[in-house]
């Protein structure tokens, strides 16, 4: 891992906004875990928040768990990878339809696998 991964997936820290080049990426494929490789999102489930961090909205059934994050004065919801616990970013609830989610994760925590050709 990177620093910066290692620092968002372990110490769940956060990159700069605007900073990954998979908030642009627009290719068929998945997102995997950067920690462990598991899968967690589809890219069918990607869409631009407008936020500068890649976000989705639903993941890979079991894929992503989710704990309470009270740092910064405020209380939001953690999301994490199921099989490593690596820290991916926070899921709100002012996503697009069907869910109303939006899972807004950390590039730096993610690796893109484009769908075969």
């Amino acid at each position: 891992l990177t620093p910066e991964a290692y620092d968002v997936l372990r110490h769940e820290g956060t990159e700069y906004a605007f900073t990954s080049p998979l908030n642009n990426e627009k290719r068929a494929g998945v997102f995997h875990c950067a920690g462990c490789d598991q899968a967690l999102f589809e890219s069918e489930k990607k869409y631009d928040s407008g936020t500068g961090w890649p976000s989705f909205w639903d993941f890979i059934p079991g894929a992503i768990g989710t704990s309470i994050d009270n740092s910064l004065f405020m209380t939001r919801t953690e999301v994490h990878c199921t099989n490593c616990g690596g820290h991916q970013g926070h899921v709100f609830e002012d996503g697009p339809p069907p869910t109303g989610l939006r899972y807004c994760i950390n590039g730096v925590s993610l690796r893109f696998v484009p769908a075969a050709a």
